[in-house]
């Protein structure tokens, strides 16, 4: 069983803290909602049309619709958490918070784990027969194993709304300074119940980590052997795969620290106007925004479709 003291928002957050958290998180979730809702829209639009699309499309339309959700919902959290803090700390508003928060980033974690295996199988290239067999497998498995990891992302936010969260109030804790008193809540988190919670996190987290892993070493080998067979000084080949690797290494950075960030907003180990609580914040919004765009700079045909948009978008002013 874990206690934090929330403090009173007016009494001991500075307004600096206020406004440095909501402007960065905001700016983060507006970046965020424009990326993801143009990933939905120009999918979505193809899906609508009868189009029958590959399951790498319908695996990154329903994570950037469900990262759309997520963002528009942490803004609002973020809003009611640093602005309305009395109403945001009645239990019923804070449980709410909570579990719609989570029952939106597990399958955001889910989804962007089965899109890294999925990019994985289909650039990375072993001689090893398990990993042709694994391939095989896989790649035709994939669309009943995301619905099944959607299934039990569902099942794992549920018990957020029955007994994980609890919050309290105190008012009459006793200020050293002077002799007045001040109300101070208190957020509790059921540590016997949690802790399967975390396996929500932490198995698509290894996935992504050895699907990242693997394309990497993959990549990098074919560097390696283009580089020694290479004849110029510049090869274009041997520059998109470097830039392959580096997009990869910093999906991987977002989604450790995203999945850290929310392993730490379950656990309330940290005070709600403490400097660690605002990063995690800032990073939980920041990550889903960074991933989006990352996404439709490394995917062709997002990237010829954002070129397409900003030519109107140039046409019209």
């Amino acid at each position: 069983m874990v206690t934090v003291n929330m403090d009173a928002m007016d009494k001991d957050t500075t307004r600096f803290k206020i406004v440095f958290t909501l402007v960065v998180s905001a700016i983060a979730c507006i970046i965020g909602i424009a990326g993801n809702d143009f990933i939905t829209i120009n999918h979505g639009a193809e899906w609508v049309r009868g189009e029958r699309l590959p399951i790498g499309d319908c695996i990154l339309l329903m994570l950037s619709f469900s990262r759309l959700l997520l963002q528009i919902w942490m803004m609002l959290e973020n809003t009611y958490c640093l602005l309305f803090w009395v109403i945001y700390n009645e239990k019923r508003v804070y449980i709410l918070f909570k579990t719609i928060v989570m029952f939106l980033n597990y399958p955001n974690l889910w989804l962007a784990a089965w899109l890294n295996i999925f990019y994985c199988l289909r650039i990375a290239s072993f001689t090893h027969p398990w990993f042709s067999v694994m391939k095989r497998k896989v790649m035709g498995l994939m669309p009943g194993l995301v619905r099944l990891s959607l299934f039990f992302s569902f099942c794992s936010s549920f018990p957020f709304s029955r007994g994980i969260f609890n919050v309290y109030v105190n008012n009459s804790v006793p200020v050293p300074s002077s002799n007045s008193t001040e109300k101070v809540y208190f957020s509790e988190t059921n540590g016997n119940l949690v802790t399967t919670l975390y396996l929500g996190i932490f198995i698509p987290l290894i996935m992504f980590m050895l699907a990242a892993t693997l394309l990497i070493i993959s990549l990098k080998r074919h560097t390696f052997h283009m580089k020694s067979n290479a004849t110029g000084s510049r090869d274009p080949s041997t520059e998109a795969h470097l830039g392959a690797i580096k997009a990869i290494s910093y999906f991987l950075i977002f989604y450790i620290l995203n999945a850290v960030a929310l392993f730490l907003s379950i656990s309330n180990i940290f005070a709600a106007n403490s400097s660690w609580n605002i990063l995690y914040k800032i990073i939980m919004a920041a990550y889903p925004a960074g991933h989006s765009v990352l996404l439709i700079l490394g995917n062709p045909g997002l990237k010829r479709a954002w070129k397409r948009f900003q030519h109107q978008v140039h046409l019209y002013l």
